[in-house]
């Protein structure tokens, strides 16, 4: 997958109001790395042991088509690594077997299938299917498409946590439903025959005052009766709304949690991903682009900036940017002090402000450039020495950057700051600049 595949997929899923958008963008995701690849999400009834229905992104739309198979066809070792999830398994040379079960039209060579469980409170609810033809040379496709396929697992945990609270719900409401339709008849038919023994009470003139005691003492007992199962409605009435507000409470809970999970996965990503540029690029400049483009496409800051401290001054100077004014070139000096980030240096305090309006000392009030009233400047400290300075302001969509943004980009600049300091790219990236 591309390097901006993962953010682009992340923000997708992340703004995706189904499973089946959801789908979408992971296809569109796998179609940028590989076009010949099916793809295809296909549903399990754990209770009925079935993979009912497979769906399977095109053009922009989800085909629906009924499997109605089962995972007996598939070796105990290999169903056994499905249903624990986290990983494609590789169908190996009876791929094109399974591929047929699955209805995923086969390749001239037979291709590889990998398929990988997605699970639901520990259980498994559906397979995600990858088919690729198979590669003389390269990396295969499920290898380089799992980080993608995990993302999407959180995505499916959410949608299908929705689910499961939307389904709770309705079996709640039908159960008030029916009880209380019970309890409509069974009242019905008390008052009935509490009518019927008044009735029997009226010709009282002529009758014998014991059968008149007796008719009374029915009458009131079916009066008690009315009067206890009206009780008895009303408090399972109030129990199944305590359950429904329990229940919508505990999964409010668990979204939250899995929120969290997905934000903070992310952010394991996103440092790993740091990480690995450090390893593998050797140009100062390409790195210091490659960086600023981590931080600013996960914060979808439109405009940004990496400044990196000039070696024993007390001076800024632009080593990357991104979407900035035309007249803005890299290795512009700024000291100490001067402007927003001059303030961040020599405070050595992130600054966030989320509208300029409303801080009007700020040098950017009137930048043409800044479009959103929203922007964050962070330091980068490694050893209580200043490195330098990010900078993040246009967020997409006019979007305002909030307090919980303040831990990420903390987490990411300790990383910057750690790979500057060991790799002197200030001093690199300051010594190309004067050749050019």
């Amino acid at each position: 997958m591309s390097p901006r595949a993962l953010p682009s997929l992340a923000h997708a899923l992340g703004v995706a109001p189904d499973l089946d958008a959801a789908l979408i963008a992971l296809g569109e995701a796998l179609a940028d790395g590989d076009r010949s690849a099916v793809l295809a999400l296909v549903r399990y009834d754990g209770r009925k042991g079935l993979l009912r229905e497979r769906l399977c992104p095109q053009q922009g739309a989800v085909l629906r088509t009924r499997v109605d198979t089962t995972l007996d066809h598939v070796p105990p070792a290999l169903r056994s690594l499905i249903a624990g999830a986290g990983q494609f398994v590789d169908m190996g040379e009876r791929s094109p077997e399974y591929a047929r079960l699955l209805d995923l039209s086969p390749f001239a060579d037979g291709g590889i299938l990998s398929l990988r469980g997605l699970t639901t409170d520990g259980a498994l609810t559906a397979v995600l299917a990858l088919y690729e033809q198979r590669k003389m040379f390269g990396t295969r496709t499920s290898e380089r498409f799992a980080p993608c396929a995990a993302l999407f697992d959180l995505a499916y945990q959410r949608f299908a946590d929705r689910e499961s609270r939307d389904e709770a719900v309705q079996t709640l409401e039908e159960v008030t439903q029916r009880v209380h339709g019970e309890y409509l008849r069974k009242l019905a038919s008390l008052e009935a025959e509490l009518g019927r023994a008044r009735d029997a009470a009226q010709p009282a003139a002529g009758m014998d005052p014991a059968k008149l005691l007796h008719l009374e003492h029915l009458a009131a007992a079916h009066e008690e009766e009315t009067r206890r199962a009206q009780r008895r409605a009303q408090s399972l009435e109030q129990q199944l709304t305590a359950a429904v507000s329990q229940l919508e409470q505990a999964h409010i809970e668990l979204h939250r949690r899995s929120e969290g999970l997905r934000q903070k996965t992310r952010t394991l990503y996103l440092i790993e991903r740091a990480l690995r540029l450090d390893a593998t690029t050797g140009d100062a400049r390409q790195l210091v682009n490659a960086l600023l483009a981590l931080v600013g496409d996960d914060m979808q800051a439109q405009r940004c900036s990496l400044m990196l401290r000039v070696p024993g001054e007390d001076i800024l100077y632009l080593a990357a940017i991104k979407g900035l004014a035309p007249q803005t070139v890299e290795g512009a000096r700024i000291p100490f002090g001067k402007g927003v980030a001059g303030i961040v240096a020599r405070s050595r305090e992130p600054l966030l402000v989320q509208d300029v309006t409303e801080a009007r000392a700020h040098p950017l009030l009137y930048d043409q450039f800044l479009t959103t009233g929203s922007f964050i400047s962070f330091p980068l400290v490694y050893r209580d020495e200043l490195l330098g300075v990010v900078n993040l302001t246009n967020r997409a969509k006019r979007g305002v950057f909030v307090e919980e943004d303040m831990e990420r980009v903390r987490l990411l600049t300790l990383v910057i700051s750690l790979i500057a300091h060991s790799g002197s790219l200030a001093s690199r990236l300051l010594g190309t600049l004067h050749e050019r």
